[in-house]
């Protein structure tokens, strides 16, 4: 009789489960989570241009700010300095319901000076900035 007690405690299942490899996965991806988090949300949003896109529809108004070579500023064709962009922009915008300006900027301009006209059309709280460029030359 004993044997027969026995045999039947041996054949019920197992109610332990081993969670150590659950607890050491879940660490580890919270160690990942919290060292990739803070990365995702530095630098300044812009859309940049693609080599192949389409071209601009000109039948709608788009606001334009180009930079030349000597650092001068003008929004659509009007001149302006660098401290008066955002509040220039702000108003601009404050009835419009899609924010977006196109960057024009010569060559030859820094990346620091373009850098920094950037921050400011973003602080004026434009969603969008689009980058105008010409397509590549042909290769010969």
């Amino acid at each position: 009789m004993r044997h027969a007690r026995r045999r039947i405690r041996d054949q019920r299942p197992l109610a332990e489960i081993n969670v150590t490899p659950f607890v050491d996965v879940m660490l580890v991806l919270l160690v990942i989570f919290m060292v990739t988090a803070p990365m995702l949300s530095m630098g300044i949003d812009v859309n940049l241009p693609r080599v192949k896109s389409k071209s601009i529809d000109v039948t709608e108004e788009k606001l334009i700010l180009s930079i030349n070579e000597n650092r001068e500023i003008f929004l659509n064709k009007t001149p302006m300095a660098m401290g008066e962009l955002n509040d220039k922009l702000a108003a601009i915008f404050a009835n419009r319901i899609d924010r977006e300006v196109f960057l024009r900027a010569d060559k030859n301009v820094p990346y620091g000076f373009v850098v920094e006209v950037m921050s400011e059309i973003r602080k004026a709280g434009i969603d969008k900035l689009g980058m105008i460029t010409e397509p590549p030359e042909a290769r010969k």
